[in-house]
């Protein structure tokens, strides 16, 4: 008797693991096969489908045909569908606690889901065995087929409705009643969605049918609609005030700029003393300098120019007092009554010292500056 090396031939691949080889490609023709991805209820998923489109014609034909139906499930007018408990079972977990429930008649179970159109009802229960469902029924069932979906479990239908209600099917009419019911199927960005139409058409919404049946029956959430709309306007308001606010601040922000500007470096025909003016000089960068260099004439020549006697004169004081709060070395500016200012602020009472102070922090808040602002550093050129 040999030995069992001289029976048996062992092979040197016998330790490794050889994968199989792949099937082949299914047909072109009858499967839809996309490595990118598959669209399923009207979304990209990832990985692959290979599901024949006369695959989903054999649930469907299951489905009305009723071959072996062994659930009968009656809805509103003495309607009757038949269909599969274990289909309906796996596709929704409360249908099938109510197959567990239901009283058997031979091989027969019966349930009822009322509430809703007969033809709803058909249509979600169809889309329990393929997915599938057909354009006109979305359409005109998109309402009861939330409910279903919700009531039922069935959070992929759910999604299907809610995305078709958000993209085109909610109109002032019936805004109302999506609300409701977004509220009541837990589908908060749908209810956020109607919650700002709402606010937005309160006078249109406030007219329909649906605004004057949720005020017979549901008078707590008119009232909370007609809150959150005063809330709402309430809201817009104090953005248009601080953004009004914003504004007249950069205004104070380019105004001291521009006093810089001229005190320092001068522009155009006015500026310091020492400063010698070119005949051809390049236009201005700074959008206050007109507007302030006209204030400083009329400033200088002005025979009242008291801090009560003239509107123009007390704006111009304003602005000395503000620069001189703003300024970092009032010593070496050459912004004038800079150091004057500064000495009259150690005598202001508190109160105007907080209220000044105040002002100076929304003003350079308005402008994101990295250090000292431009019109901080007045110092003479010469320095």
């Amino acid at each position: 008797m040999g030995t069992m090396d001289n029976i048996i031939e062992v092979s040197p691949l016998a330790d490794e693991r050889v994968a199989p080889m792949a099937p082949p490609l299914p047909g072109t023709a009858t499967i839809s096969y996309n490595q990118k991805g598959y669209l399923m209820n009207g979304s990209q998923q990832r990985g692959y489908c290979c599901v024949s489109t006369s695959t989903k014609e054999l649930w469907d034909r299951l489905f009305d045909e009723g071959y072996r139906a062994d659930v009968s499930i009656n809805t509103d007018s003495g309607g009757t569908i038949y269909a599969h408990s274990n289909i309906l079972g796996m596709a929704s977990p409360v249908i099938k606690n109510m197959l567990k429930k239901s009283k058997r008649r031979g091989r027969q179970r019966s349930i009822s889901i009322p509430g809703v159109p007969h033809d709803a009802v058909r249509a979600f229960i169809r889309y329990l065995y393929s997915s599938c469902y057909e354009k006109e029924d979305m359409e005109e069932f998109v309402l009861p087929l939330l409910v279903l979906s919700h009531a039922y479990v069935v959070p992929e239908l759910k999604q299907v409705c809610v995305q078709r209600l958000e993209q085109s099917l909610l109109t002032i009419e019936n805004v109302i009643d999506i609300f409701q019911l977004a509220l009541l199927c837990d589908a908060p960005r749908l209810s956020f969605i109607c919650h700002r139409m709402i606010l937005r058409n309160i006078k249109a919404v406030s007219a329909t049918e649906g605004w004057q049946a949720m005020k017979q029956s549901h008078p707590i959430l008119e009232r909370v609609l007609l809150q959150s709309k005063i809330d709402e306007d309430k809201r817009q308001e104090d953005r248009i005030r601080k953004i009004n606010e914003g504004k007249i601040y950069l205004q104070l922000y380019e105004a001291m700029e521009a006093l810089v500007h001229i005190c320092r470096d001068g522009c155009r025909t006015i500026g310091p003393h020492d400063k010698d003016f070119k005949v051809n000089q390049s236009p201005c960068n700074y959008a206050a300098c007109k507007g302030l260099e006209l204030l400083v004439r009329h400033f200088a020549a002005c025979k009242l120019r008291v801090p009560g006697g003239c509107i123009h004169c007390k704006r111009m004081w304003q602005l000395l007092e503000l620069h001189s709060r703003l300024c970092e070395n009032s010593d070496i500016c050459r912004v004038p009554l800079c150091r004057t200012f500064r000495e009259k602020i150690r005598r202001q009472s508190k109160k105007d010292e907080i209220k000044w102070r105040i002002l100076g922090k929304k003003i350079l808040r308005t402008k994101t500056i990295a250090g000292a602002p431009f019109f901080s550093s007045a110092i003479a050129s010469s320095t």
